[in-house]
């Protein structure tokens, strides 16, 4: 693998004790390879993919909590 870097946002500490058991996995197999944890801001920590998918499923208005560029048109 080229990379030697990867960046996980941590929301919770439950994302923590998920995200650190992929990081040793991800190390284990391939020793070259670090992930970077950064804390999410708390006013951002209750957004996730579930929510913004039940709001689009809800033809609710989600634009605020994505980046410019995502098509949250469901199909």
């Amino acid at each position: 693998m080229k990379a030697h870097f990867i960046l996980r946002g941590l929301r919770s500490s439950t994302d923590f004790e998920f995200e650190k058991n992929i990081a040793q996995m991800n190390h284990a197999m391939e020793n070259n390879i670090e992930t970077v944890f950064l804390i999410t801001n708390p006013e951002l920590s209750a957004i996730n993919s579930t929510i913004i998918r039940d709001i689009v499923r809800n033809k609710g208005n989600a634009n605020s909590f994505v980046p410019n560029g995502i098509d949250l048109n469901e199909e």
